[in-house]
């Protein structure tokens, strides 16, 4: 979902509770992985990978100047032979500790696997957030969390995990050298949707 989309997802959501809370949320975020450098792990559960939500925190980690939004992703199956970025397993969170931030994206169950480790982690010091189902469990364990509940609800997960990553880029400290705002990206990406198609000839 690019900026255009988002700016539409933001519009249909005014009036709920959705775009600010997905701002508060972004904004503990921030103040968790800047003053440390970054150091961001993001897990999914077994069944749910959240890597279409890394991408985007690495877009607009390069888009804010906000380097320390890019994360980790930290795999539950590795495969052998996968690109570094594709290779650091569940055994990363063992390592984590004071300076580091946890963000858990769990649209349902984590199970207990996870969730001791993400216990451990906190123990020894990382911040724990969680983008979740509404897991009790998850809850309690989170620094701070916003939970999306499966059904009822104006949104799914996923359209949530896009307001987070795109309010965390654009609430950032002023755009460094090089770096667009985000009425720049948007008046960008509508003159590239309105372009005619390039020739063929």
């Amino acid at each position: 979902m690019d900026a255009v989309r988002v700016a539409l997802l933001r519009e249909v959501l005014a009036g709920t509770q959705w775009p600010g809370d997905a701002r508060r949320f972004a904004g503990s975020l921030r103040r968790s992985v800047v003053p440390s450098g970054g150091k961001l792990l993001l897990v999914g559960t077994e069944s749910y990978e959240p890597w279409h939500l890394a991408a985007h925190l690495v877009d607009e980690a390069a888009w804010s100047g906000l380097p320390e939004l890019a994360p980790t992703l930290v795999r539950h199956r590795v495969r052998p032979g996968q690109p570094p970025h594709l290779s650091v397993g569940l055994g990363r969170l063992a390592g984590a500790g004071r300076g580091h931030t946890v963000l858990v994206v769990a649209p349902r169950e984590p199970g207990a696997g996870l969730l001791e480790r993400v216990h451990d982690a906190r123990r020894a010091g990382a911040t724990v957030l969680s983008l979740d189902g509404g897991d009790r469990d998850l809850g309690v364990l989170a620094h701070d969390a916003l939970s999306v509940p499966d059904g009822g609800a104006e949104l799914d997960l996923d359209m949530v995990q896009h307001l987070v990553s795109a309010a965390a880029g654009e609430n950032g400290p002023p755009v460094q050298r090089g770096s667009r705002r985000l009425r720049d990206r948007l008046a960008g990406l509508a003159d590239r949707l309105t372009a005619p198609p390039p020739s063929r000839w």
